[in-house]
């Protein structure tokens, strides 16, 4: 580090700038990706109508003249399906909240489950919580008194630091949010460059991306069990080569992902290298093709292997 970068961390610092983790946490298809993509100004996390889209802990970085906020989204804890992959992902939430400075508890305007209960119960006493209350865009939640005497009940479950409203489907009230974060977070020099966005590599973005589509043009039909691994990343002259196996538990959900004449795998994979083209700023050459791999949910070697 030169003297300059040096002095001006230090000066930073002397004039109470503050950088720290947040973790982003919450029953399933709660909006929390969604809403991290907002924050953070750019779309690293996927979304999807359908639960456990999320499977990773994924970091987004939104920086600005007063502080760094480092953001943790994490896989929505699931109580409905209990398998190694499941019971992995819920591990992951729970990781994600040790270590942090401020845990954004988000829950969705005018519902209150046993569902968020029970993430509810996992958090921990000894960092300040923020309750965030998404998706006020709703019809129910535009009566500004129901809003406020729902709100009321659910901090009798709990001591919250502070509780903010959002809609993070429109981008609104954000950067009161992150007004509400900013003095949680302790004073500190930045820890990644201002211009950076998130710590995950293009490999993991790549293989983000594919799953995203996968969940968006499948709908329904789409199995839970399947994922989704980069087998091969590589640049060659200015261009990204990238081989992604989609990976499905039985031979009769191939086809499923396939489409009639091979049709919904296209676009699919056009889809997602427009994307990646986009993200990356450089051509990608995009191969994806369906592979069985039986029980892959509940191999925890596997689930090693792919990062989970």
């Amino acid at each position: 580090m030169d003297i300059e970068t040096f002095l001006a961390q230090e000066q930073n610092a002397a004039q109470g700038y503050r950088c720290g983790f947040i973790a982003i946490v919450g029953r399933p298809n709660v909006g929390k990706s969604t809403l991290m993509n907002h924050l953070i100004g750019q779309k690293i996390s996927i979304t999807s109508k359908k639960a456990q889209t999320t499977r990773h802990k994924v970091t987004g970085i939104h920086t600005d003249d007063t502080a760094q906020f480092v953001f943790v989204d994490t896989p929505g804890f699931q109580t409905d399906h209990r398998n190694a992959l499941n019971d992995r992902l819920n591990l992951n939430v729970t990781e994600a909240m040790s270590g942090v400075d401020v845990i954004a508890f988000v829950i969705e305007a005018m519902r209150f489950t046993e569902a968020d209960r029970t993430v509810l119960k996992q958090l921990p006493k000894n960092t300040p919580v923020v309750l965030v209350v998404n998706k006020i865009d709703k019809d129910k939640a535009k009566d500004k008194f129901a809003l406020n005497q729902f709100i009321d009940e659910v901090k009798q479950e709990f001591d919250f630091a502070e509780v903010e409203v959002v809609s993070a489907k429109h981008g609104l009230r954000i950067v009161n949010l992150l007004a509400t974060l900013r003095p949680m977070l302790p004073e500190s020099v930045p820890m990644y460059p201002e211009d950076m966005v998130t710590d995950k590599s293009s490999r993991f973005l790549a293989m983000e991306i594919v799953r995203e589509k996968l969940f968006r043009y499948l709908g329904e039909e789409l199995p839970y069990a399947m994922n989704v691994e980069v087998e091969q990343f590589k640049e060659e002259n200015g261009m990204n080569h990238i081989y992604i196996a989609v990976l499905v538990d039985k031979e009769n959900q191939k086809p499923i992902v396939i489409g009639k004449g091979g049709e919904k795998l296209k676009k699919i994979s056009t889809e997602a290298r427009l994307d990646m083209e986009k993200l990356f700023d450089c051509k990608v050459y995009l191969k994806v093709w369906v592979k069985v791999k039986s029980g892959w949910a509940d191999d925890i070697r596997f689930l090693n292997e792919l990062g989970l």
